[in-house]
C-alpha cells in the first residue's frame, strides 16, 4: 500500500472507544478490496482508525458514503499520508488546515 489513511475524532470515554471499534468492525466489512483497516488507537483525548490504501480519494469517498449518517462523522476529521512519512494531506472537514495523531 502507499498511503496510510487516518480518521479520527474526540473521544474520551468507554463508551465513544466502542463506539469506534464498532466502526473499525463496520469498515473492515465495506473497504473497497484492497484496502485493509491497519488498527487502531486512543489517547489524548482522541481516538483514530488507521487504514492502509492505494487510493486515499476512493477510500474516503466510500468511508463517507457508508459513515456520512453515522453519529461519529459529526466530529469526524479524515487525513492521508504516505506510507514513508511526511506531511498529511486533509480529506475532511475542507477547512481543516492542520492533522495530526498525537
Amino acid at each position: 500500500m502507499k498511503y496510510m489513511l487516518v480518521l479520527q475524532w474526540p473521544a474520551s470515554s468507554i463508551e465513544e472507544y466502542d463506539a469506534m471499534v464498532n466502526i473499525e468492525s463496520l469498515l473492515i466489512e465495506v473497504l473497497p478490496k484492497g484496502d485493509s483497516v491497519d488498527g487502531h488507537d486512543a489517547g489524548s483525548g482522541e481516538v483514530n482508525i488507521f487504514v492502509e490504501t492505494d487510493d486515499p480519494q476512493r477510500t474516503y469517498q466510500r468511508i463517507r458514503s457508508v459513515l456520512g449518517v453515522h453519529d461519529a462523522w459529526s466530529g469526524i476529521r479524515i487525513a492521508y499520508r504516505n506510507m514513508e512519512g511526511g506531511p498529511y494531506t486533509v480529506l475532511w472537514p475542507s477547512n481543516l488546515r492542520q492533522f495530526s495523531v498525537a
